[in-house]
């Protein structure tokens, strides 16, 4: 027991946290800022950023392969870092791409798509290795507040350096925009860099020597797969991460299209939205950790998967509630169903994450790695095609029915059942990891 390597205290999770800092606020200028400038300064259709979004999002499906390479190494940090790197070079390659736009589109887009390849391998590096080694350091008891601490610090990196670099583009310019794309890329790798350095210390030889035979990339994932827990941990992350990307992109053209909200007014809804995920965050880091003090450790995960069944069906609640003010109109309590919304799916998103790293650590040492890749590229997946497919299925809904609160109603609608279904599985998660847990005991 002496090589095991020590347990993260609150001051080292809020040290990782500042790494998802790092990686929302080069993620915001990439997918965000630089989206803004494509369209509006440079005049290029809507699709062009929108396909460069998805394209990183597809390049982490590489997220096992980082993951599984951080557990063949005796450190994660390095992978990190690495990561880092990358995703700071791919941010600043994004903005000259962008900039590059005015002059010719082929240069531009063929340099654009290396910076989104980059940006999309240095999220899953870093991410995946990050999140891996949260698991293998935070105590269970810890995971549930862990998890929200680190997606709150990620929520607050974005906020902070869209606010900030928003201020110091005006007045804008293409050079000024490359002195701030520089700021938030080299402020990002070093905050990052100074976040990770000595927090895991030097690998002891027992340590190293408790890990002896590890599978290669191939003999890993059929084995993770072939885990029935594994294997529906994972159908769940996609189906509820499908369900939680498809209204990010109509819920602001719903509320003007259907409630005539103007463009400041549907920001504002979405500032009430995304105030509802934070507190719901908040609620599952302090009450998790809360409940799970009380019992036993080994069964905090089981108190999770419960927080997740109440989120997606909080979802589903609220999505049909939007469902309904489609049909009904003005007269629908818009800003509180959008508050329960989020509220909902900050409960349940953190409580996925938590029960992640719950679930990472199972099937012995040496597999954290790689089982957070395998969620983190599900979810990746998930988020591409749940943006995308909500957006078209609006588009669709509107020409072939000729009216937008139709359009929006049908979608919701759908929106609401694929939660439900999330619940569905989730409530099987319970029951395989309450018979996991079991075994365990009785071991």
């Amino acid at each position: 027991m002496a090589g095991r390597a020590a347990t993260l205290g609150w001051f080292g999770i809020a040290r990782l946290g500042l790494v998802q800092s790092a990686i929302g606020a080069v993620v915001m200028l990439a997918t965000s800022l630089l989206n803004r400038i494509m369209v509006v300064e440079y005049a290029q259709a809507a699709a062009l950023p929108a396909g460069l979004v998805a394209f990183h999002y597809a390049v982490q499906l590489s997220r096992p392969k980082w993951g599984h390479g951080s557990d063949l190494g005796r450190r994660r940090t390095p992978w990190i870092i690495a990561g880092m790197a990358v995703l700071a070079s791919g941010g600043l390659l994004a903005t000259q791409a962008t900039l590059m736009m005015g002059a010719g589109l082929m240069p531009a887009l063929l340099l654009a798509v290396l910076a989104y390849a980059m940006i999309g391998g240095g999220v899953g590096a870093a991410g995946t290795s990050l999140l891996a080694l949260l698991a293998t350091r935070t105590t269970e008891a810890r995971r549930p507040a862990a998890a929200a601490l680190t997606w709150i610090m990620m929520i607050l990196g974005i906020v902070v350096t869209a606010t900030t670099a928003g201020k110091m583009l005006e007045p804008y310019s293409p050079e000024r925009l490359l002195e701030v794309a520089a700021g938030v890329a080299f402020g990002a790798f070093a905050l990052a860099l100074v976040a990770v350095t000595g927090i895991e210390g030097r690998p002891s030889a027992t340590a190293s020597e408790e890990i002896i035979v590890k599978p290669d990339f191939g003999d890993a994932v059929r084995g993770l797969w072939a885990d029935q827990l594994t294997r529906l941990f994972t159908i769940f992350v996609f189906v509820s991460m499908l369900a939680y990307a498809m209204q990010d992109l109509i819920l602001e053209p719903f509320a003007g299209l259907v409630f005539g909200m103007t463009p400041g007014q549907s920001t504002q809804l979405s500032g009430i939205q995304h105030g509802g995920v934070l507190l719901g965050m908040i609620l599952v880091g302090v009450g998790g950790h809360g409940f799970a003090g009380r019992g036993s450790a080994r069964f905090a995960g089981l108190k999770l998967k419960r927080w997740i069944v109440g989120g997606c069906l909080g979802s589903a609640a609220a999505l049909a509630g939007l469902a309904m003010a489609a049909n009904v109109g003005g007269g629908w309590p818009l800003a509180p169903t959008v508050f329960v919304l989020g509220f909902a799916n900050g409960v349940f998103a953190v409580a996925a994450i938590g029960s992640m790293m719950d679930l990472a650590g199972r099937g012995g040492p040496g597999l954290e790695g790689i089982r957070m890749g395998l969620w983190g590229a599900s979810q990746a997946v998930a988020f591409g095609l749940g943006g995308f497919f909500g957006a078209s299925a609006v588009d669709a809904g509107r020409a072939l029915l000729g009216d937008d609160a139709s359009a929006f109603e049908l979608v919701f609608a759908f929106e609401a059942m694929i939660f439900i279904l999330a619940a569905v599985i989730a409530v099987r998660l319970n029951s395989g990891t309450e018979a996991a847990s079991t075994r365990e005991l009785m071991a």
